[in-house]
């Protein structure tokens, strides 16, 4: 029970720092007279005042966090935090209901950008901005923001870290104390978020629009101010630079620090994932746009160029803008693209999928079964990056991959159970456990996620936890190993 009250304790400060950023939309509110502001002051005391008590009555059980604590505290944050953020939502949208207020919300927070919302175009602001920011916090990952301040508060962070943060990042620490490492990255994060927001402003955008939409691209996640998405400007070079910080949010952060550290291009050749990130993009882009123009999509092979280029890496990096209404195309290309966003982006990026270093660590796998078969005594390791690949590591890739699949089949079949069509159903399985947002037929990009009932609302929500925390954080909470002293 004490360990319980240390992990409340923790959660209690998070919440506490939590309610701060909302003081971001709230100053644009007073700013532009919106007639928001009054929720977000509403929201601010309820998140504030919650984070504060729950902080205060656990005092007395202040620890340094164990590695089932850490995990504990993940599957809290990740879960709590939404009731928190989807206070303005709730208050100023009387159409929203408690499924769809939280929906919206951990959308945004695990940077999915599945929304429920319409007539973006008229929403104020700060509303706007909010979506926009819980994107872009949620992105890096609201625990590795908690590891570079709670430091501060008396809370160490290394559990937090290692349970919340996906592939070699695991197990490579980029510098010699944790709090660094998290400065480090938000630092790279930041600066990128903000090279974005000029660029777009540069492109065409107006400031408003270049910082919402800033956020977003560098989470990855699709929350856009305008319901046609990137189509509303319908310009080639607003969404060449939303190309360009996709590709950059897509590669590991930690080989942007690296790089940056080292002032040399030296951790990008040496990461064994962006070679094979480019290669899948930039082929998947030409096939999907030669595919386009054959069928007759497009007349003009240049056209099918962009069109492609934009949605399929949006796509793939688990973004989720759209500049078109894809799911109009032959069903072949939006497949694709729903494929891809299963395991393009990179371990330690801001997208979802099971990472294309597991991908590749299948892929060596799978030719060294087939050169067993032939060879019975030859000594084959896999190898990635030059590095060997032990025996564990495969295992534990292999049982990731069962879970991913398992949990797409099962959520699947919940949603058909529940009247979804199979397409339907599907796709928003994929879409939310690889936190993409957008899917097919019914939840497209043309349309929302609004014609589903609570209950498909609520699975679709725990689906996107599931993706964001990468299946074991939060399954093996639910396991009772986790519970025995």
């Amino acid at each position: 029970m004490n360990r319980l009250f240390a992990v409340a304790n923790v959660l209690g400060k998070m919440i506490l720092v939590f309610g701060f950023t909302m003081l971001v939309p709230l100053s644009l509110s007073l700013w532009a007279n919106d007639g928001a502001g009054y929720v977000f002051v509403k929201s601010i005391m309820v998140t504030i005042g919650g984070g504060l008590f729950l902080w205060l009555a656990t005092r007395r059980y202040k620890r340094e966090l164990q590695i089932r604590d850490g995990f504990l505290l993940v599957v809290l944050v990740w879960s709590v935090l939404p009731t928190f953020a989807m206070l303005p939502l709730l208050l100023f949208l009387p159409e929203l209901n408690l499924s769809m207020a939280y929906f919206e919300a951990a959308s945004g927070l695990t940077a999915t950008g599945g929304t429920v919302l319409t007539e973006l175009d008229s929403l104020p602001m700060s509303i706007n901005l909010w979506r926009g920011e819980m994107i872009w916090l949620g992105g890096m990952g609201l625990i590795v923001l908690a590891v570079a301040i709670l430091p501060m508060l008396g809370v160490g962070g290394r559990q937090m870290f290692k349970a919340e943060t996906p592939g070699p990042m695991k197990e490579t620490k980029l510098t010699p104390r944790i709090a660094e490492t998290a400065k480090g990255l938000w630092m790279v994060y930041a600066g990128l978020t903000l090279a974005c927001m000029v660029a777009y402003k540069l492109a065409g955008m107006n400031w408003f629009d270049s910082v919402m939409h800033a956020f977003t691209t560098l989470g990855l996640g699709g929350f856009s101010s305008h319901d046609a998405s990137y189509g509303y400007w319908d310009s080639p070079l607003i969404e060449s630079v939303a190309i360009v910080f996709m590709l950059l949010a897509g590669i590991n952060f930690a080989s942007h620090f690296l790089a940056l550290r080292s002032k040399s291009l030296y951790s990008y050749r040496h990461d064994p994932e962006v070679g094979l990130f480019f290669l899948i993009l930039f082929g998947s882009c030409l096939g999907i746009a030669f595919y386009l123009w054959l069928v007759g999509v497009y007349s003009d092979p240049l056209t099918a160029l962009r069109y492609a280029s934009f949605n399929v890496i949006s796509i793939a990096t688990t973004t989720g803008y759209s500049s078109t209404d894809y799911g109009l195309w032959p069903i072949f290309a939006p497949l694709w693209m729903l494929f891809l966003s299963g395991f393009c982006t990179s371990s330690g990026s801001t997208g979802g999928g099971i990472k294309l270093i597991r991908a590749r660590i299948l892929y060596e796998q799978m030719f060294r079964e087939m050169t067993t078969i032939m060879h019975p005594n030859a000594i084959t390791p896999a190898k990635v990056g030059g590095a060997v690949i032990s025996n564990k590591i495969i295992f534990a890739v292999l049982v990731f991959l069962f879970i991913y699949t398992t949990s797409i089949v099962m959520m699947t079949l919940i949603l058909t159970l529940s009247g979804l069509d199979i397409v339907t159903a599907f796709s928003a399985s994929v879409a939310c456990i690889n936190n993409l947002g957008p899917g097919l037929n019914e939840i497209g990009p043309g349309t929302t996620y609004a014609s589903l009932n609570d209950f498909q609302t609520w699975v679709c929500s725990f689906a996107m936890l599931l993706g964001r925390l990468e299946f074991f954080t939060l399954l093996v909470v639910f396991t009772p190993a986790f519970w025995r002293k």
